[in-house]
């Protein structure tokens, strides 16, 4: 059906609704309620049939909806003691009895905070919105007919598929098209997709609406890799039935490789296999919020002791239950909410200097709330496919069991598919084959059989692409050699098909029911292909039954893991030993069978697989009886290594996260022997280290005696399987791996494939990076890099001064001062206010600007990386520190000002005050490290501030006072008090106990 058919009608039916009448999308799709999955008919050419109600098919990402948004933000902020503290403080000045001073010096520092994250919540809302309407206003071509609703969803080559669907026809001539799954199962190599049978056969698409059938689909599930359907066509003499499985469906969230698709829908909405694979993103926060949360309560409970001690004093006369929530009320400047502003503030700076730095282009925050976990990571688990390897596989090994061929000695294998394909010169001239050549002709015959199974055992498609100079069909018609490229579901076999190429033996032609192959003589083989068995995770393997159509034999053609494969072949005394070695060698290892079939024994055979295919019930179970039947003494040809090539820069990171004292956990599906080789390639283990396997257990007690046997093992890196570390950890598989990670502590996931999302979900820290697996990990992570070894500098930079200085901020934080142990502040109105904004706001926000050392000591030393793993920076030693840094300096500057005042109260307000403000400049620029010209400028602006506005504080201050010689050196005075012995503590403690930091900027 071309594009000017009047039945196509080109809107955005599937993945939007664009009004409440429903224009723009079926009845079908409409939200059907609720209620458990179950199975379903769809029914095709029976309009009055059609009662089936659809889940409404919209993407939404986002974490709140226009109702929820304002109060889902406000829990998420008050849940925490930090956050509600404030806002009960704030709520208190409502009551006549404990009013301090005017409301705005509570409600407008906590206003300005639930603003920032009122509005950073809404911008990424916003984003999120603009994300899924531009995917649910999508247009799509459908096939219908006037008076009746949509049915057939035509899509088009590079076009991303809305729903669920059910195959129905392609344009490809071949029969099949491939899709790119890389953002559903995070896969990137192609998958092969057939339509059914009797409407591929239909002469157009248009058709499709003069037939009579129903497609009966299975309960919707989240299993993304089987399918149980059948295709009935009713209209038929007999009536047409066809078992569906996963090979005829096309998954919602893949993209078309190639041709035009026809399809219905099947599933929708909710019941999508990508949405029941998807949990909902949690908001996440940092281990370092979490710490100042702590803090918070200690600091609230020592004010409560203090205010006691205060009442006590006066021997709890009066109400004094409101004295002691007075006392409260004053003491509350001991928990700043300044300091609230300035960690989120922050938080922001951090994620714009992260997207800025040249040095890691193209890295995206996703979640400012956690820069600071990045500094605290004590585990690392890292995918491997796609992340420390390229998945790109290169053939390494042929091993017939006698013999071996390597990179190195390929051209042995070449020259026996020669001799094979070629008559030997003077071979009709001998009067008899010496032992020499008959030795050769056996190895010939078993490395041309190993070969030509290899050659045709998998599901790879050559597609032929115009270059340019050559037309395509033509191409294609003269196997151009330049033209071809090979589409395949797995990398695997892409590298064998490559080598058998490159051998001799070269695959040029397929489709859905023959393939051709090409000999080193120019020679065109043709095969057709009777079954094909697709590889499954359950079973591990893949086969193919086809017949040379030269000879008419039938071959049953098998490859898979050595452990399914080892019960299949013939017995043999290397399958085992050699497939060890091979795994050690860090190979991929794959086992090659074969089977010749007797055409009464094939004819058997597919009577009974057609019957079971057809079945609804355990049909995987009688499909896969029925296939094992073959399965039986199979004659073992080879085995087969291919090695996954690493990424640029991995051993160095890796060594740099180990330096760094950071514990690498690599997960992976392959062999614990592959795994392993894997690993030290990488430089993740040491050549020199031991390996522990964790061996199998199947309880909790088998799992602690082995742990025990590796605790006893020192400096030792550990091996473990999924099952065990099920077993040990108590806990299911999450997402792609059977690791949980929030069982580890402060752990960052770092993966690329889009099966890894729930992972990166989960954990304190996940980092995506945009890989050959797709986006879909790095969309759904919190930081985003585009290479690999942008981790290093992740961590060991922007982690490490990211914490440090939120650290820093954090601990300006005890200021207050009480006259005469009376309830009553000594500093109202404007002078709190000014105090924690502009007055000591800009140079204490200053302090994101510190670093104790350049970024590039910072990378050269990852040992410095060990010490925040410590929690050294802000722990209760250096908070209990603070704590009576303000003590010795508050009391100095309020008895200071109490021993020198003169006259009038208004002189201590004076005196004290400027004396504080004097104090806290002074005190940043001792913890400063290392100076920024913004720091110098927050320092004289903050001071010139406080000046400028002496004019305006005639209230609080005696303007007059503070021009005389006497306010100057009282002044003086108490400040060089307060902050001349701790400048003296600093340096003789960094003269005979320096920071490890400082030995490398001496």
């Amino acid at each position: 059906v071309s594009p000017q058919c009047p039945l196509l009608r080109r809107r955005s039916v599937v993945l939007a609704v664009k009004d409440g009448q429903g224009s723009g999308c079926c009845e079908w799709l409409r939200c059907c309620g609720g209620g458990e999955p179950r199975p379903r008919t769809v029914w095709l050419g029976h309009p009055e049939k059609r009662d089936q109600r659809y889940p409404r098919n919209v993407i939404n990402n986002q974490k709140y909806n226009f109702f929820t948004f304002l109060p889902g933000v406000l829990f998420n902020q008050f849940k925490y003691f930090f956050n509600l503290y404030f806002l009960l403080l704030a709520c208190s000045q409502f009551v006549p009895e404990m009013r301090l001073g005017a409301l705005y010096t509570y409600w407008v520092p906590l206003g300005f905070v639930l603003a920032v994250t009122v509005i950073r919540e809404a911008v990424e809302e916003t984003r999120c919105y603009v994300r899924d309407r531009e995917v649910n206003c999508q247009a799509y071509s459908r096939l219908t007919a006037r008076g009746q609703p949509p049915v057939f969803l035509f899509i088009t080559q590079n076009q991303r598929v809305p729903a669920d669907m059910i195959f129905l026809r392609t344009s490809e001539k071949n029969g099949s098209c491939f899709l790119r799954t890389d953002q559903l199962d995070g896969e990137t190599d192609w998958k092969l997709r057939l339509p059914v049978a009797c409407t591929q056969r239909l002469p157009t698409a248009a058709d499709l609406l003069q037939i009579r059938s129903y497609v009966y689909a299975e309960e919707p599930n989240i299993d993304i890799h089987n399918f149980v359907g059948t295709f009935t066509r009713e209209d038929s003499d007999p009536p047409i039935s066809e078992s569906l499985s996963i090979e005829n469906t096309l998954w919602a969230g893949t993209v078309i490789a190639s041709g035009t698709v026809v399809g219905v829908v099947l599933y929708t909405g909710r019941e999508l296999r990508s949405v029941m694979n998807t949990s909902n993103p949690r908001s996440k926060i940092g281990l370092f919020d979490l710490e100042v949360n702590c803090l918070t309560k200690i600091l609230f409970g020592a004010l409560v002791v203090v205010s006691l001690v205060m009442v006590a004093l006066q021997h709890f006369a009066g109400r004094w239950y409101l004295q002691i929530i007075r006392f409260l009320l004053l003491f509350s400047n001991i928990i700043p909410i300044s300091l609230r502003v300035n960690l989120d503030m922050g938080k922001i700076v951090y994620s714009w200097v992260i997207r800025r730095d040249s040095k890691i282009p193209g890295t995206v925050v996703r979640s400012s709330t956690i820069p600071e976990q990045l500094g605290r990571i004590s585990y690392l688990l890292t995918d491997k496919t796609g992340t420390l390897t390229q998945n790109e596989m290169v053939f390494k090994r042929l091993h017939l069991g006698t013999v071996a061929y390597s990179l190195d000695s390929m051209d042995e294998v070449q020259s026996h598919i020669f001799s094979v394909y070629t008559q030997v010169i003077g071979a009709s001239t001998t009067k008899g084959p010496t032992l020499t050549t008959k030795v050769r002709r056996t190895m010939s015959s078993r490395v041309h059989e190993a070969v030509k199974a290899i050659a045709l055992c998998h599901n790879v498609t050559p597609v032929y692409e115009s270059n340019g100079v050559t037309d395509q069909a033509e191409a294609e018609k003269q196997y151009e050699d330049s033209c071809r490229v090979y589409q395949a579901s797995s990398p695997d076999e892409v590298a064998l098909v490559q080598w058998t190429e490159s051998v001799g033996l070269t695959l040029v032609g397929r489709d859905q029911s023959s393939m051709q192959l090409r000999t080193p003589g120019d020679q065109i083989l043709n095969f057709t292909i009777l079954q094909i068995f697709p590889f499954t995770y359950e079973s591990k393997r893949m086969g193919v039954i086809v017949r040379d159509e030269s000879t008419g034999e039938i071959t049953f053609y098998m490859k898979g893991a050595d452990v399914v494969m080892a019960g299949i072949v013939q017995y043999n005394d290397w399958l085992e030993e050699e497939c060890g070695n091979m795994a050690r060698e860090g190979l991929r290892v794959l086992v090659v069978a074969k089977k010749s079939l007797a055409e009464e024994q094939y004819q058997d055979f597919e009577a009974r697989y057609v019957q079971a295919k057809l079945s609804v019930h355990d049909r995987s179970l009688k499909v896969a009886t029925v296939i094992e039947s073959l399965e039986m003494e199979m004659e073992l040809l080879c085995l087969t290594g291919v090695e996954d090539q690493l990424q640029a820069d991995v051993r160095p990171t890796l060594e740099t996260l180990r330096n760094a004292g950071i514990k690498v956990w690599m997960l992976t599906g392959d062999k614990l022997e592959t795994a392993t080789c894997t690993a030290k390639n990488a430089h993740l283990v040491t050549r020199n280290q031991d390996i522990h396997v964790f061996r199998l257990v199947t309880n909790r007690s088998e799992a602690h005696l082995e742990l025990n046997a590796f605790r006893r093992k020192h400096d030792c890196a550990l091996v473990i399987s999924g099952d065990s570390l099920e077993v040990g950890a108590g806990t299911p598989p999450t997402g792609s791996c059977s690791c949980p990670p929030t069982d580890l502590g402060c752990d960052i996931i770092f993966s690329d494939g889009g099966n890894d999302v729930s992972m990166i979900q989960e954990s304190d820290c996940g980092v995506g990076v945009e890989g050959k697996e797709g986006k879909q990990a790095s969309l759904a992570a919190d930081f985003s890099i585009t290479q690999f070894k942008h981790l290093g500098r992740l961590l060991m930079v922007h982690g490490r001064n990211s914490y440090k200085r939120s650290a820093a901020l954090s601990q300006f934080a005890v200021f207050s001062s009480v006259f005469y142990f009376a309830s009553v502040p000594l500093y109202q109105g404007f002078l709190i206010i000014g105090y924690s904004t502009i007055y000591t706001m800009f140079p204490v926000f200053s302090l994101v600007l510190d670093k104790d050392v350049k970024s590039e000591v910072a990378m050269l030393y990852p040992e410095l990386y060990k010490d925040l793993l410590k929690g050294r920076p802000l722990s209760y030693k250096t908070f209990l520190i603070w704590v009576l840094i303000s003590i010795y300096q508050g009391s100095t500057i309020m008895y200071g000002a109490l021993l020198l005042f003169e006259s009038e109260f208004v002189h201590i307000v004076a005196i004290s005050f400027t004396s504080l403000i004097l104090t806290e400049l002074l005190m940043v620029a001792l913890t400063i490290q290392t100076w920024h010209w913004l720091m110098t400028v927050a320092e004289l602006l903050s001071l010139a501030c406080y000046i400028a506005s002496l004019v305006f504080l005639h209230e609080f201050i005696d303007v007059y006072f503070i021009a005389t010689l006497s306010f100057l050196w009282k002044v003086s005075v108490i400040t060089l008090v307060s902050c001349l012995p701790l400048y003296v503590l600093k340096y003789l403690r960094r003269r005979f106990s320096p920071p490890s930091y400082s030995k490398l900027t001496s």
